[in-house]
């Protein structure tokens, strides 16, 4: 009797994050539906090795492969994937877990899991920055050097992130970028940083890009403003607050392409994960080129605002009235960092 199930392969990375994945064979066992899918579980042992993996299972007849890790796993696995008919799932392991967040995977494991065994398919869009791949975001300036910092730093998870952000802030000198879209058509700015999104969000549900969408042909590109220690909790709240795009400080545009010179070589990060790159670099969106497992009730669910976002949100309401002393407000602001990560980590 013909077997009829999906070959589906679990492409784990035992590093990745700041989770056990030891449990998660079990997991799989227990959730995945063995009537609809044959599965097996692989390793990754080396950086770069779940991009072999992943092309090697397609190339083997796997109907889905899936990421088990954070957006650089997703990112290794969905180059292995992109233009071909093998779809990529994802059960989010990582410290920040943009992509997952966007499409709205559950972080929970078993959650993940079920999701999978709804097995929705989308054809969606996916970006290059030169020739590298990535999926949710990609930036440079001030991001990119936090990325930068957070991977020499070595340990992971969101209280070491924001660690960096508080640290280094507030010292970041803006750069200088001329930016030529599809059209030929350049600007010359003065950022903060620039991010090129194809997805929302960098991750934990920080919206640096609120109305992206992965099936609309389009990157959405953002341009934030110096801005000074006022200005800060400000941003802060609007970028956890999904309205980063409304603020003062934010200009955005649309488009297929852009190419981006800025004054010198620097980091760029792509998908969380830093590189060094040159003075110029082209980024672009392919269009439906890769398939992924999406949330199908993922459109009825509402968007709750996490314990980060309801954390900014009272530590912005409880600073803002205070503007005319400087001594006031660095007191606000240090017992403001305190208190987020306090709530962080809880």
């Amino acid at each position: 009797m013909k077997d009829n199930r999906k070959k589906i392969v679990f492409i784990l990375n035992p590093i990745s994050g700041v989770i056990n994945k030891s449990g998660i064979p079990k997991l799989v066992e227990k959730h995945l539906d063995k009537k609809m899918y044959d599965y097996s579980i692989v390793y990754t042992q080396y950086a770069g090795h779940a991009t072999v993996l992943a092309a090697q299972a397609s190339r083997d007849g796997a109907d889905v492969v899936v990421a088990v890790g954070g957006d650089g796993t997703i990112n290794e696995v969905g180059r292995g994937l992109i233009n071909t008919s093998t779809a990529m799932a994802i059960v989010p392991c990582g410290s920040g877990n943009g992509l997952a967040r966007h499409l709205m995977i559950p972080i929970n494991i078993a959650k993940a899991i079920k999701i999978i065994n709804k097995c929705e398919i989308h054809d969606l869009d996916y970006c290059m920055i030169n020739d590298t791949p990535f999926f949710c975001t990609c930036g440079m300036g001030f991001d990119a050097f936090i990325s930068m910092k957070f991977a020499e730093d070595g340990k992971r998870g969101p209280m070491k992130y924001i660690e960096h952000v508080l640290k280094e802030g507030l010292r970041y000198k803006p750069d200088i970028y001329t930016i030529e879209d599809e059209n030929g058509k350049k600007n010359k700015h003065k950022a903060y940083l620039i991010s090129c999104a194809n997805a929302s969000q960098y991750g934990n549900n920080a919206y640096i890009a609120p109305q992206a969408s992965m099936s609309d042909g389009m990157m959405d590109i953002i341009i934030m403003e110096p801005f000074d220690i006022l200005d800060a909790p400000q941003v802060s709240f609007d970028l956890m607050n999904k309205t980063l795009d409304k603020s003062s400080k934010i200009k955005s545009f649309r488009s297929k392409c852009v190419h981006i010179h800025r004054s010198h070589p620097g980091p760029v990060h792509f998908d969380g994960d830093p590189a060094l790159f040159d003075e110029d670099i082209t980024i672009r969106i392919v269009e439906k080129g890769i398939r992924i497992v999406v949330n199908p009730d993922a459109d009825k669910k509402l968007r709750r605002p996490n314990a980060v976002q309801n954390a900014v949100t009272e530590l912005f309401n409880n600073i803002s009235g205070v503007r005319g002393d400087i001594t006031k407000q660095g007191r606000k602001l240090q017992a403001m960092n305190k208190m987020l990560w306090r709530k962080i980590n809880q």
